[in-house]
């Protein structure tokens, strides 16, 4: 006896099904809970991602993309990389917090010009004095009188943990 469930391929990109209750790959996560993850997590409500269509390559990576497509499984990439889901706590990628991060109205931690240069260039800090939840933040810097992301944190333990990947850290500097 064989077993004809279908799985996860990680050659190929596959559209999340809409609810779990349309789920045919077990443990992939479905639109409405990529949804529901960002708006409980950050704040950022529904609305923001209509017309964007999410897909699965690997095991939880999670792309979106701007628009509709029949059929991507024999291109490379699709749109951006933007969630990690099959790991015990969801983790927005940085290039989504760049994107949409902005939108955010929880879980966000605002930081000082030292703080966000030490930030960007990928070092952990101690910070007590937050008092907000533990897990992933956007950590954001004031640019212009605007709140800009500037990459996904993790906090810890009284502790920022910079979680910008080597490859997108930066020697900013220190501006009052």
């Amino acid at each position: 006896m064989t077993d004809d469930a279908p799985t996860n391929d990680g050659q190929r990109f596959d559209r999340l099904p809409e609810t779990p209750a349309d789920r045919e790959v077990e443990g992939r996560a479905s639109r409405a809970e990529v949804l529901d993850w960002w708006d409980e997590r950050f704040g950022i409500e529904r609305e923001v991602f209509e017309g964007y269509s999410f897909w699965e390559k690997g095991a939880g990576k999670v792309w979106i993309f701007n628009g509709e497509t029949t059929d991507p499984s024999e291109v490379e990439a699709i749109g951006m990389t933007f969630l990690r889901t099959r790991q015990e706590h969801w983790k927005p990628t940085g290039r989504a917090v760049s994107r949409f991060g902005s939108r955010a109205t929880k879980n966000v931690i605002e930081l000082d010009p030292e703080r966000a240069s030490r930030f960007a260039a990928g070092d952990d800090q101690d910070l007590p004095e937050w008092d907000g939840d533990w897990g992933y933040l956007i950590a954001t810097h004031e640019v212009a009188g605007e709140s800009v992301p500037i990459g996904v944190g993790l906090y810890l333990y009284d502790e920022l943990r910079s979680v910008v990947p080597k490859g997108s850290r930066a020697d900013l500097p220190v501006v009052e």
